[in-house]
């Protein structure tokens, strides 16, 4: 059996943070606090209880909203890729998403993942190139839009309603800021691609 501790303590906002982790074979019992627990003295704010078993399962127990977290993981094998499976199931607010990733080599992922009983949904295709920028166009279902995400060193870019019709913001960070760089504006005519607009700082 093995333990671990980690924790932090700020005294300008007088607010505490710990994580206890105690291992028993391949299965491992987890105890969250956060500031909630010790704003206002010791309380049961914040406190989480978890038992897990790592690429199997995770259930959290919220203990101030008496409210169970169940999450199952699996990995099957489909024309000879790897499909990781993940279903969560959260009973305070009777939701469950169903989620799943089929890596189709070490640079190319496609997943998706969906609320059951609603048109909440996500498609998402991944593509790593040279190792290091990361490309990601994906379909929100109940937008109905497109999503666009770049990742390449210290440059970070993401654009989210890429809608016919709809308005769409791209944004960037490049180590100094995040900056608004262009909307894209609806048009009137499918043919025409909207114009875009640039944005000053």
């Amino acid at each position: 059996m093995k333990a671990s501790l980690k924790g932090k303590y700020e005294t300008d906002k007088s607010g505490a943070a710990a994580n206890i982790s105690v291992f028993a074979s391949d299965v491992k019992f987890r105890v969250s606090l956060t500031d909630a627990t010790f704003a206002a003295g010791p309380s049961l704010n914040g406190l989480v209880l978890a038992v897990e078993k790592p690429g199997s399962f995770i259930v959290d127990y919220n203990v101030p909203k008496k409210d169970f977290r169940f999450q199952f993981l699996n990995s099957v094998r489909v024309a000879g890729k790897p499909l990781n499976l993940n279903y969560i199931h959260s009973r305070g607010d009777n939701r469950t998403i169903l989620d799943g990733t089929l890596v189709l080599d070490s640079a190319n992922k496609v997943s998706a993942n969906h609320v059951l009983g609603s048109r909440n949904g996500k498609f998402k295709y991944s593509y790593l190139h040279g190792g290091v920028t990361t490309f990601e166009p994906s379909y929100d279902l109940a937008k109905n839009s497109w999503d666009f995400a770049f990742l390449g060193g210290f440059m970070v870019m993401m654009c989210s309603g890429l809608r016919t019709r709809r308005r769409a913001s791209c944004w960037g960070w490049n180590g100094r800021g995040i900056q608004k760089l262009m909307a894209l504006s609806g048009f009137q005519h499918p043919s025409i691609w909207p114009r875009k607009k640039k944005f000053q700082n």
